[in-house]
């Protein structure tokens, strides 16, 4: 398989990471069959999550796997009154990635990263590749810097 954009800028910043491969199911895209799939557990897998705050706009959410973005303290650690979930038909035109293959790394607009301090307990991290059935393992506070990542408490 060829690199993924985000496995190029990674590449072309000089951050460290891995590469894991997995069949995924296309009617069961969770995050929770993935990190089965890939044999980790659920809490070491961040989802990303495409999020819409008023009035500030779009911005993105990191949770674990097996956790559920709370949308008020969502809101409130960007600085939002409030904060929906992005219409699934509207990811791809926003970040650049399907459902299933959203990372933070290298979307369409430098959108603000947010992401769970339950991160704080890992040193590694399994996040999406930016595509379907490839994750990339990746050091905590290397995404973290990388993606200017604030973290907060979100679940």
């Amino acid at each position: 398989m060829k690199k993924t954009n985000a496995m190029r800028l990674l590449d072309k910043a000089g951050v460290p990471y891995g590469v894991i491969f997995y069949d995924y199911d296309p009617d069961d895209l969770s995050a929770v069959k993935a990190a089965a799939a890939l044999g980790v557990e659920p809490s070491a897998l961040f989802k990303t999550l495409v999020l819409r705050g008023e009035p500030g706009g779009v911005f993105v959410c990191m949770v674990a796997g097996d956790d559920e973005a709370d949308l008020k303290k969502a809101a409130a650690a960007s600085g939002n009154k409030r904060a929906s979930m992005v219409a699934v038909k509207e990811i791809q035109g926003l970040t650049g990635y399907i459902r299933g293959g959203c990372t933070p790394v290298g979307m369409k607009k430098p959108y603000p990263v947010y992401i769970d301090r339950a991160c704080m307990s890992k040193g590694i991290i399994y996040i999406s590749a930016g595509t379907r059935g490839v994750q990339i393992r990746i050091a905590v506070d290397d995404l973290i810097a990388y993606t200017g990542a604030v973290v907060a408490e979100l679940v």
